[in-house]
C-alpha cells in the first residue's frame, strides 16, 4: 500500500509538473512560425530560450520531436522556451563548394535576421508572457548554430529589427563557427558556449574553410570555428564553456540535447548565464574515433 501510494503521488507530482505550462503555434514574421511554451502562472519575468533547428540552410524542421523535448525540459524548469523556423534559402540548392560564397553569407545573414525578429516579436509581448528582456539565450545546431553565433556577434545583423543597445543574455552553438573571430569584443562578449568535434569535416573546429574546400572554388569561405572562438574570449579575459571531442565529427551538432549530455547545458545555462560566474571552461572527450590532420594539434596528449 506504501509502494502505491508512493507510486501515485510520485505519479501526480510528474502530472502537475507536465501540466505547469502550454504550448502554442504562432507566426512571428510572414509565413515563419515557432512553437511557444509559456509558464501558465507567471510569478516573475522568466529567461527566455530560443532553439534554432539544423539543415544547412535548405531543410529541417523546427518541430522535430528532439527539439520540442528540449524546450519542454527547460520550461519545466521555468524558461519560456521556443522552437522556431527560418527562411530556408538553400532549399533544393547545394550550401558546399559550388555554391557562391556570397550566397552562402546571404544565407547566414537572412538567417540570423529571422533569429532576431523571433525575438523582437517576444519582447514585444514580454509583459504577457512573462519574458525577462536581460535574459534571452539563443541554441543553435549546424546551420542553426552559425545563425545563432552571427546573431550573436555579427551587429549588423539587427539593425532595425532590435534596439542598438540590445544584447542577448548568452548563446550555445552546437559544430557551429563565425566568419570573422575579430567581430567578438570585449564590449560585445556574453556567456558563450561551444560542442564541436575536432574531425568536423562539414564546420571547422577552428580556422579552416567551410565544408573543407579548395581555395579555387566557388564556395571558399573561410570560418573560424569553437576553438578558435573560445580562444578569442580568453584573449578578452571574457566567459566561454568549450566542449571538445577529439576525433569527433558534426554529429555534435545534435548530441548536447541528448540524455548523456545535456547535463553540460544544464550547467552553462544554471552557472555561466543565470549565475553570471566568470569561467573560461573546457571539457573534453575523447568519444570520437575519426582521424584527420584539422585535429591533430587539439588532441596530442
Amino acid at each position: 500500500m506504501k509502494y502505491f501510494l508512493a507510486s501515485f503521488l510520485l505519479m501526480t507530482v510528474c502530472f502537475l509538473e507536465a501540466q505547469s505550462f502550454e504550448r502554442n503555434t504562432v507566426v512571428y514574421e510572414d509565413t515563419l512560425g515557432m512553437d511557444l511554451y509559456t509558464t501558465k502562472d507567471v510569478a516573475a519575468p522568466r529567461p527566455l530560450l530560443i532553439y534554432v533547428h539544423g539543415g544547412g540552410f535548405s531543410g529541417g524542421k523546427r518541430d522535430e520531436s528532439g527539439h520540442l523535448a528540449f524546450c519542454e525540459r527547460y520550461a519545466s524548469k521555468g524558461w519560456v522556451t521556443a522552437t522556431i523556423s527560418y527562411h530556408l534559402t538553400m532549399k533544393g540548392k547545394s550550401f558546399s563548394c559550388d555554391q557562391p560564397v556570397q550566397n552562402k553569407i546571404s544565407t547566414i545573414f537572412e538567417a540570423a535576421r529571422n533569429i532576431h525578429q523571433a525575438v523582437a516579436y517576444l519582447i514585444d509581448r514580454k509583459e504577457e508572457l512573462g519574458i525577462d528582456a536581460s535574459r534571452v539565450v539563443i541554441v543553435g545546431s549546424s546551420a542553426g548554430a552559425e545563425a545563432a553565433i552571427h546573431a550573436t556577434y555579427w551587429k549588423e545583423t539587427m539593425a532595425g529589427i532590435l534596439p542598438s543597445n540590445f544584447k542577448y543574455g548568452g548563446v550555445i552553438s552546437m559544430a557551429g563557427a563565425l566568419l570573422d573571430a575579430r567581430w567578438i569584443t570585449k564590449e560585445n562578449a556574453i556567456p558563450t558556449a561551444f560542442f564541436h568535434g575536432t574531425c568536423d569535416n562539414l564546420v571547422p573546429y577552428a580556422n579552416a574553410p567551410h565544408h573543407y574546400c579548395d581555395a579555387d572554388q566557388t564556395g571558399f569561405m573561410m570560418l573560424s570555428g569553437s576553438y578558435t572562438l573560445a580562444e578569442r574570449l580568453r584573449s578578452l579575459d571574457q566567459q566561454y564553456y568549450l566542449m571538445t571531442d577529439c576525433g569527433g565529427g558534426h554529429e555534435w551538432a545534435g548530441k548536447p540535447i541528448q540524455d548523456g549530455y545535456i547535463s553540460m547545458i544544464d550547467d552553462f545555462l544554471e552557472n555561466d548565464v543565470l549565475d553570471g560566474r566568470h569561467r573560461q571552461t573546457h571539457i573534453i572527450y575523447h568519444e570520437g574515433k575519426r582521424s584527420c590532420d584539422s585535429g591533430l594539434s587539439f588532441c596530442s596528449e
